[in-house]
């Protein structure tokens, strides 16, 4: 049975729809879209070794012609380079307004594919395929797409919303441990930022679902993307309560840049650190009691997450340094930080009130806590 998300976004509303084994029936649900049979498929390398056939299978029973690009694995994918690379050969491949493209990967692959897609002929549409969990659950849902620069993580991009998202819960199951678990991190998230249930399910059942239940793991999936698919549906383009999406991503930015955008972080990795530190502070500001970042903290540690700083191989920078590569953050307005802090579980709010020293100090806290 597949699961439907709606994401009601009037003119550009699509669906989420879920299940496993959906990946064989891609080509039903996606030429329904087409003005003619063709597509073109961008993937990474990695993904496209473990999962095309099964997705060239599904169009080629429909009579879909398909061409694809593999790009290699990694944040580092998410660049200038790549992005002219992709517009490159979309044009190449004579990709047309009313054509569709598909990012067929994690969040990476549909971040670089969906930017490719908005400039592309000034906007062609295209469908999500995510294959990772921090895709299925959150990167590929809402229409943000981008790459990164030098100053800092999605900084280029555009809002461009899919034509459809198509998740496999099965791919999953061909994640590598570390992966799974930093995908976890986002789903975590949307219980910690609003809704307490949705993060008490998660202690009850997280190990279970990281272990390889298949419906737990559909549970998860679906009640993340409903989370969202509402936020965004509220607010589309970040003017107010989507920002609350970024909860633990402004620590989280700083450390991916500070770690070079490299292996030794993942994307998930870091929100779920950054949720701790942003629930640290919170406590450190009296926002809420402290049983509620030790919560946070004790969950994370059972996941058998990354929880701290201590946690991250290799050199940091120092407080100020990850000070100064938080405020590259896309959510420096009129020259402060905002930033997501919460007043329990389930109870994240936007403020730019957050002084200095006491910023500092958590961060040198939990940098003394690597020595």
């Amino acid at each position: 049975m597949i699961e439907t998300v709606p994401v009601s976004l009037g003119a550009r509303s699509y669906e989420v729809r879920l299940a496993p084994g959906l990946l064989d029936a891609a080509g039903a649900h996606i030429a329904p879209l087409l003005k003619r049979s063709k597509v073109a498929i961008v993937s990474d390398a990695h993904v496209a070794s473990l999962h095309l056939p099964r997705l060239t299978a599904s169009l080629n029973a429909r009579g879909i012609a398909h061409s694809h690009l593999p790009l290699p694995r990694g944040e580092a994918t998410k660049s200038w380079a790549h992005l002219q690379e992709v517009v490159h050969w979309l044009l190449s491949e004579q990709i047309e307004r009313n054509d569709v493209v598909i990012a067929f990967g994690g969040g990476v692959i549909g971040d670089l594919v969906g930017f490719a897609a908005a400039i592309l002929r000034r906007g062609v549409r295209f469908v999500q395929i995510p294959t990772s969990l921090l895709a299925q659950v959150d990167s590929s849902v809402g229409g943000k797409t981008g790459i990164n620069a030098p100053h800092g993580k999605n900084l280029i991009g555009a809002f461009h919303q899919p034509a459809l998202v198509l998740a496999d819960i099965t791919v999953l199951g061909t994640l590598t441990e570390r992966d799974f678990l930093a995908g976890y991190g986002e789903v975590a998230k949307y219980g910690l930022l609003g809704d307490a249930g949705f993060f008490a399910w998660l202690e009850a059942n997280g190990p279970a679902l990281a272990a390889g239940d298949e419906a737990l793991r559909l549970q998860a999936v679906k009640h993340s993307v409903a989370l969202k698919a509402g936020i965004v549906a509220r607010d589309e383009t970040e003017q107010g309560e989507r920002a609350l999406l970024n909860l633990g991503h402004t620590f989280c930015h700083a450390l991916e840049a500070a770690t070079g955008y490299s292996g030794r972080l993942l994307h998930g990795e870091g929100v779920a650190i950054g949720c701790a530190l942003a629930y640290e502070t919170s406590a450190r500001l009296g926002l809420c009691a402290q049983e509620a970042p030790s919560r946070v903290r004790a969950h994370l540690k059972d996941m058998k997450m990354k929880v701290d700083l201590s946690d991250i191989e290799g050199d940091l920078p120092d407080a100020d340094g990850l000070i100064a590569l938080m405020m590259q953050d896309k959510k420096v307005s009129a020259g402060k930080l905002n930033f997501i802090m919460a007043r329990d579980i389930g109870e994240a709010f936007v403020t730019s009130d957050v002084p200095a020293p006491v910023l500092k100090q958590v961060l040198t806290d939990a940098l003394n806590r690597r020595r």
